[in-house]
């Protein structure tokens, strides 16, 4: 498809790496380009270099570098409306993101999750469901393995679960998943799409192309995905924690069924499904409509239920010291998902929060927290004084402030944790502000955790 193309990459993280590497194995002339310098990458793009592409590095504007290529193709945080994407378009340059690029260099069946929360979850699940079920399977996206990096190695009998952000869906055109999941909706990347609309819109694009014996899987419960299904060209199956729903994956008499309310297969009792809270239900619920949409049979989802333990960063357990419990939820970057968090907590529990500003309301979060037992909060980075006022306004006060030195915010947490109780890390934003990414920051304080020494006699 890319042979003797001249094509440009726009965007040197993980994406943009694995999407040249991909290009240059399929015979393309490639430039690769980024507004960090070459010694930035610490030899990461040597083998590009070694293999013929171009390094366009320090680029400050590279809009003058799209005139004379054949495709520009864009990691996931370049936006629309960057000056290069912009004069691309007006070139008649196509335009893709590499998630669009993997999909038409990729083979076997392909499915794909997206939501405002638990798509990680739900995309490893279903992964190790269809490992379990003896298929080779790439699990890819943003969950952190790039399309790219797996779509050369694929064969037609192959099965690939991807993980889709809003960003990537900008750019996209024929992506085409048999089967799809919309898990939930809810605020989150207002900074990037500006309006909630749009942010919806972008999530819908992931069945746009769906049709004829193609599944898109919807969360019943939820009013926004529920009314999606008026603009779904294919099959719907439904999945509900709790209501019965017309077909899908639901809860009756205490086990997770999937067909009719009136004619079902039980798949697995939910009081045994190892990952814990409702959220992790729901989650379930979709891996388990997913699969059996794909014909994978109910004893290997079962059994996959049974084991999964979950995700990194995700309520993670780290360790306990001085009797009190550590929990990671550095993926918590959303009000939602830390709402989810919180309700999570059995006991007093030290909350750090706070982040990088995607322009969010933070008002659920904190008349949930009036309801859960948060004791004490610690307060770090951009969004601190916003948490606090927010905090205020609902009437809740026992918070600190940390600043930007999480290391001093882990420590605090600690001495205002009593035992007995947890410090959960669910900051309820992006991680810009102090770290490259929510992995990083859950990576860091674990090892903080882990280096602390108990302080009670």
């Amino acid at each position: 498809m890319m042979e003797n193309k001249k094509v440009l990459v726009f965007g040197m993280a993980r994406s943009g790496i694995a999407a040249a590497r991909l290009l240059l194995q399929r015979g393309a002339r490639v430039w690769v380009c980024d507004g960090k310098a070459e010694a930035e990458f610490d030899g990461a793009l040597d083998g590009l270099k070694a293999d013929g592409a171009v390094l366009c590095l320090g680029e400050k504007h590279p809009e003058n570098l799209v005139e004379g290529m054949d495709a520009l193709i864009v990691s996931p945080g370049i936006p629309v409306e960057h000056p290069a994407v912009v004069r691309a378009k007006a070139l008649g340059v196509e335009v893709m993101g590499e998630i669009e690029y993997a999909y038409r260099e990729a083979k076997g069946l392909l499915l794909a999750i997206t939501g405002t929360n638990g798509k990680t979850t739900t995309t490893t699940l279903l992964g190790e469901i269809f490992k379990n079920a003896g298929r080779r399977t790439f699990v890819v996206g943003n969950i952190g393995t790039p399309y790219s990096g797996a779509a050369g190695e694929m064969k037609p009998g192959d099965v690939t679960v991807c993980e889709i952000s809003s960003f990537m869906m900008e750019t996209s055109s024929e992506f085409h998943p048999a089967v799809c999941a919309v898990l939930n909706i809810s605020e989150d990347h207002l900074n990037r799409h500006g309006t909630m609309e749009k942010y919806i819109a972008l999530k819908e694009r992931i069945f746009e192309n769906c049709a004829g014996d193609d599944v898109v899987v919807l969360n019943w419960d939820d009013p926004v995905t529920r009314d999606m299904a008026n603009r779904v060209k294919c099959r719907v199956a439904w999945f509900s924690s709790r209501n019965p729903v017309p077909f899908g994956a639901f809860v009756q008499e205490g086990s997770i069924v999937y067909g009719t309310p009136q004619d079902n297969k039980a798949v697995c009792p939910a009081e045994e499904v190892y990952i814990p809270g409702e959220h992790n239900l729901k989650n379930a619920l979709a891996a388990t409509a997913m699969a059996m949409a794909a014909g994978i049979p109910a004893p290997v989802i079962r059994h996959t239920l049974r084991t999964f333990k979950g995700v990194e960063h995700r309520i993670e357990f780290v360790r306990e010291l001085d009797g009190v419990r550590f929990i990671n939820d550095s993926k918590g970057t959303n009000v939602d998902s830390t709402i989810q968090a919180v309700r999570a907590m059995k006991r007093p529990t030290v909350l750090i929060l706070g982040g990088y500003d995607k322009h969010t309301d933070f008002t659920p979060l904190c008349e949930e927290i009036l309801k859960c037992p948060i004791s004490r909060i610690v307060l770090i980075g951009d969004t601190a004084k916003q948490c606090e006022q927010t905090l205020e306004k609902v009437g809740y006060h026992a918070w600190v402030h940390a600043g930007y030195d999480f290391r001093a915010a882990v420590e605090k947490a600690f001495e205002l944790a009593n035992p007995g109780g947890n410090v959960l890390l669910s900051p309820s934003c992006a991680s810009f502000d102090m770290f490259k990414d929510y992995e990083e920051r859950g990576r860091i304080f674990k090892d903080i955790v882990n280096r602390l020494e108990g302080r009670r006699a």
